[in-house]
């Protein structure tokens, strides 16, 4: 792999590049998931905190990916230059990128980072995982649960990942819908391959610690790295070393979460100003960067007299801040980073300059994370989730089902349905992919009307 052949503007569903217009390929790539469904149910998935009956507003999936793409563009273009710089003029087309297409595909695959992930956040996740894993020797048409699934096809639904998950919403051919899924180009599936292996091949490795596609995308995954020239790591269990543009779509979500979980939780009053205003500006001062003028932030500070709007103003000079030291990091790195030998992540190698991110990290998992409103919705959520996965998953399998086991399939969307003739496997991933695409609401709902708490009376 080289900064040259790391890039493809071939499509999912599509056997050739489409003509440029007044779009270039990466920005198709950003607009189509702006318009798509998939994203927009990112407006009712719960990020941290509780979204029903809130009086103040915190940031859903949605608004987190926004400002990820947002942090991602300037990463994409801080470091743009400089490669284009080290291409040299030969490579016309690639330099072309480097210079004006890299910040549009950081920007898309940071839209597309979360679109894999269930409601409720990271317990609905482990909600779907653990429904297998407890279920796995009930008996189902006279066999177990566990016996319907290949090795490989097992270790994906008992350690279901919203980061594979992302993968299948964006390149499946669901029923009745086009081939080929959003059919993005390569180079931006490519960027979204934060853990490129299966989920068989989990180690502790960072760019093992979680997998990146499930069984039934292998053939579209060996597409996207062999395309974009990802040096392959292991075949059996299949594993890649990450592609170069991860790396900032990983800074710009690591930079949000870590900046703006902690101004949720100062509107919430789980935060003092003072404990915010603190973590923010010792990260600013740590960096002591030039740019950085620490004496009129300070000035600026005390003329705001509302306190949202000046932690506002800190979480942006926070933000800019790191962009600019995960930018200097990758530019220091980037021999290693094309190569496959880079073994960090940009956040990690920013922490040691700047060791307040631990502090704020500390602080979030003992203030943010293990809230009580954080943990009520992260029980609830594990509940409603098994609950629907009760429900369709058993009738499935059954060769036999009850009458109101057929019933119950009925409810699955045509998109989700599969033939009977197919695999346990792909049925059951039918089901997987209606209730991890369900918004928080919808979940809530359809759990409530068919356990009988509250029954919809209402006419067609």
């Amino acid at each position: 792999m080289n900064w040259v052949n790391c890039i493809s503007a071939k499509r999912t569903g599509y056997s050739y590049t489409i003509s440029p217009t007044i779009r270039s390929d990466y920005q198709r790539d950003y607009d189509r998931l702006i318009f798509s469904s998939a994203f927009r149910r990112l407006q009712n998935k719960t990020q941290v905190f509780p979204l029903p009956g809130s009086s103040t507003f915190v940031h859903n999936r949605l608004t987190h990916s926004l400002e990820v793409a947002s942090v991602g563009r300037s990463l994409g273009a801080a470091v743009g230059s400089s490669i284009a710089e080290g291409i040299g003029a030969k490579y016309e087309e690639a330099c072309n990128f480097y210079h004006h297409d890299l910040k549009g595909v950081i920007g898309a695959g940071c839209l597309a980072h979360d679109v894999g992930n269930p409601a409720f956040g990271h317990s609905g996740e482990k909600a779907i995982s653990n429904y297998f894993i407890q279920n796995a020797c009930i008996e189902i048409g006279g066999a177990t649960m566990r016996s319907y699934f290949s090795d490989r096809e097992w270790a994906d639904v008992t350690n279901f990942e919203g980061n594979a998950n992302a993968l299948r919403v964006l390149t499946h051919h669901f029923k009745g819908k086009m081939s080929g899924g959003l059919s993005l180009t390569y180079t931006t599936l490519a960027s979204i391959l934060k853990y490129p292996c299966e989920s068989i091949a989990i180690t502790k490795a960072k760019h093992r610690k979680k997998y990146g596609f499930f069984q039934a995308e292998k053939f579209i995954f060996n597409e996207i790295v062999s395309d974009t020239n990802m040096r392959q790591e292991s075949d059996s269990p299949l594993s890649y070393l990450r592609h170069p543009f991860v790396y900032l779509v990983e800074a710009a979500d690591d930079i949000c979460y870590r900046i703006i979980d902690m101004e949720d939780a100062h509107r919430l009053k789980i935060l003092s100003k003072a404990e915010v205003e603190h973590s923010f500006l010792s990260v600013i001062k740590e960096a002591n960067r030039s740019d950085n003028n620490i004496p009129k932030i300070e000035k600026t500070l005390l003329q705001l007299q509302d306190d949202n709007e000046a932690i506002g103003y800190l979480r942006a000079k926070a933000i800019n801040t790191l962009v600019n030291e995960c930018a200097d990091v990758y530019r220091q790195n980037a021999d290693l980073i094309i190569s496959g030998e880079y073994k960090s992540t940009l956040m990690d190698d920013v922490e040691y300059k700047c060791q307040s991110l631990q502090d704020i990290e500390r602080l979030s998992v003992t203030k943010i994370y293990d809230h009580h409103s954080v943990i009520k919705v992260e029980l609830a959520g594990y509940k409603v989730m098994s609950g629907l996965l009760d429900i369709f998953v058993p009738s499935l399998l059954s060769d036999s089902p009850s009458a109101i086991e057929k019933k119950s399939l009925t409810l699955l969307p045509l998109q989700f349905r599969v033939d009977s003739t197919n695999s346990a496997y792909d049925r059951v991933m039918g089901v997987i992919d209606f209730i991890s695409g369900m918004t928080d609401d919808y979940a809530i709902d359809m759990y409530k009307n068919i356990m009988g708490i509250d029954i919809a009376m209402h006419s067609v």
